[in-house]
Formats: structure tokens, sequence, C-alpha cells
């Protein structure tokens, strides 16, 4: 069972004073790629995830890069579904390698770590355009403060709310901790 134990064991929670992808600073990081590289424990984690969503017909999954393509590979491994992966062009997700859903398909959205839901907003952004169905959306760990409405119902495999501020007005900023850039982008 995917535990914040487990996590910790593996060392995916990270404590200091971390840059997030979403611009913000937080004292605990999530480094996904120590779940990710555990084809067992992510198999468990997504497989918890998609307890929520026993009944529901999905016909494909859409990750963003980069930690995202590998959960929805896996989730569409589980499904035995096709996956589909949103890549960064520019300021916007783009489907490449004529890999993109046809319309009216029910795909499931997913992505690794959830704190802004930004990445998820640009998948859906994306996936608007080629008029499918959202039926869902999934995250493996979600670090966000206060739950995110995206407009369709949210799985998660692991709720670990871990706080996070602006930059002008983070904590350990001003105790002159030195800030780590961890994530891709």
């Amino acid at each position: 069972m995917i535990t914040p134990q487990v996590l910790e064991h593996i060392g995916a929670v990270l404590h200091g004073h971390f840059l997030l992808t979403s611009g913000r600073h937080s004292a605990v990081y999530f480094e996904k790629f120590r779940l990710l590289e555990r084809p067992d424990l992510l198999a468990e984690a997504v497989g918890a995830m998609l307890e929520s969503f026993p009944s529901v017909p999905i016909e494909g999954v859409v990750g963003p890069t980069l930690g995202g393509v590998i959960v929805a590979y896996e989730v569409a491994r589980q499904l035995g579904v096709r996956a589909f992966y949103a890549e960064r062009e520019g300021a916007q997700r783009v489907f490449r390698r004529d890999g993109a859903p046809a319309p009216g398909m029910r795909l499931l959205i997913v992505d690794d770590v959830l704190t802004t839901g930004g990445s998820i907003r640009e998948v859906l952004t994306l996936v608007q355009a080629y008029r499918v169905q959202v039926v869902g959306i999934g995250v493996l760990i979600d670090r966000s403060e206060q739950p995110i409405e995206f407009g369709y119902p949210l799985a998660v495999a692991l709720r670990l709310p871990a706080e996070s501020f602006a930059p002008e007005s983070c904590p350990l900023c001003q105790q002159g901790i030195p800030l780590t850039k961890r994530g891709s982008r």
C-alpha cells in the first residue's frame, strides 16, 4: 500500500526549501521519479487511483510530459486502452507524431503530482479542441492545500497536503534558507 511512510522510505519526499514547477516555494518536495522508477509501486498507486472509476467507461488516457506520460502509460496498461501524451510546445500543450484522440472519445486525464492544477488545466485546454469527453481526472499525489475544482471527478492515490508560498511571502526565504530547484521546467 502506498503510504507517506513508503514515499519517505524510497526518497520520494524531500524536506528543505524548494522552487516548485508552479513557481511557488515549499518546505516539502515530492520527487515523483522515486515512485515512477518503481513499476511495482507505481502499479499499486495507479490501482488505488483507479478504484474511484470502477464502472466509468474509459477509452483513452492523457498525461502531460514528463511524469504524467509514465502515469498515463501505466493507467492505459491497466485499463487496456490507448495512452496519449500532451507534450509542451512553447507555452501550450500539443499532441505530436499524429498521436491524438478521436472526437467523442471518453478520456481520463492523469498526472503525477497535483499542486496548483496548472498542468491538468493545460491538458484540459488541449483536449477541448478534439471534441472528446473527459470522464475524470486522476493523480498519484495530491499535495494541494485546498481541494482544486476542475469540473470533473478527481481521484487521487494519496492526498498529502503540503503548504506552499508565493515567493514574495515565503518564510523560508525570509529565514535565508537556500532555494533548491528540482523540477523539470
